[in-house]
């Protein structure tokens, strides 16, 4: 057989095998669909905006390092970089004055750990890391469990 008739029928093989996966694809169910239309680009209502958790009530943290969650409401709160709202309460001056807990000694120092006499500029816009809560119903179910409760502090 000459190299071109090989090819032409090496092509065709392809071809064919490519074209049975598609239709096979084609003719297999989807995973099921966590949300969204049961039809693709179909209308799904939006569900109802979570309503904040305002109450001033700070929240514990569940691990080490974890940024503050956000205990207030901050709709409104102007966050750019001329102005903070955020340092009008938490800054070290204001902090007392207000009974709002100080903003960490960390957001002081830059890259190199040196302190500066403000808050840093990595540091400044807050909503990158502190965010408030809501009542919205958990996408997937939460099953954290704190070390501590897994193995009493002395046990080993």
């Amino acid at each position: 057989m000459r190299r071109q008739d090989r090819t032409r029928l090496t092509r065709a093989a392809v071809l064919a095998l490519w074209a049975l996966a598609a239709a096979a694809q084609a003719q297999a169910q989807d995973a099921p669909r966590l949300t969204g239309a049961d039809e693709p680009m179909g209308d799904v209502p939006a569900p109802p905006v979570a309503d904040w958790i305002i109450n001033d009530v700070r929240v514990g943290r569940n691990y080490p390092e974890q940024p503050p969650v956000i205990p207030h409401g901050i709709e409104g709160y102007q966050l750019s970089v001329t102005a903070n709202r955020c340092l009008e309460c938490h800054r070290r001056e204001y902090s007392g004055l207000v009974a709002a807990p100080m903003i960490s000694i960390t957001h002081f120092q830059d890259r190199e750990g040196q302190m500066l006499a403000d808050v840093s500029p990595r540091r400044y816009f807050c909503t990158a890391c502190h965010v408030p809560q809501s009542n919205a119903r958990p996408l997937v179910e939460n099953r954290f469990r704190d070390m501590l409760t897994l193995m009493p502090v002395g046990e080993e």
